[in-house]
């Protein structure tokens, strides 16, 4: 189970994303996915926000880290980053048997 991914979750990560070096990026698009997962844990558990992953959704994990300024949409980095995160994204809903097909 995990929150619905909304316009704002993919711009927030991919902004994280392009703060980073290139190289950096896979790691910290799997961390920020990650620790959107332990923040929905935490907060199913305990009814509130993770201190540190906040509300669980993608944008509020990203948030932990500096987000560039966004950028247009056809900046080549900017769309880099953007079709890693939706790659992610397309990995994570198709192994999550809880979201429409």
């Amino acid at each position: 189970m995990r929150r619905p991914v909304l316009p704002i979750d993919v711009t927030s990560v991919a902004r994280a994303l392009l703060a980073v070096a290139p190289a950096q990026r896979q790691r910290l698009c799997r961390q920020i996915f990650a620790g959107a997962g332990l923040a929905l844990r935490h907060h199913q558990h305990c009814g509130r926000c993770c201190r540190l992953w906040g509300d669980g959704s993608l944008s509020g994990a990203a948030r932990r880290f500096t987000l560039a300024d966004e950028p247009f949409l056809d900046h080549p980095g900017y769309l880099a980053c953007t079709r890693m995160v939706l790659a992610h994204l397309a990995d994570h809903a198709s192994a999550d048997p809880s979201l429409p097909a």
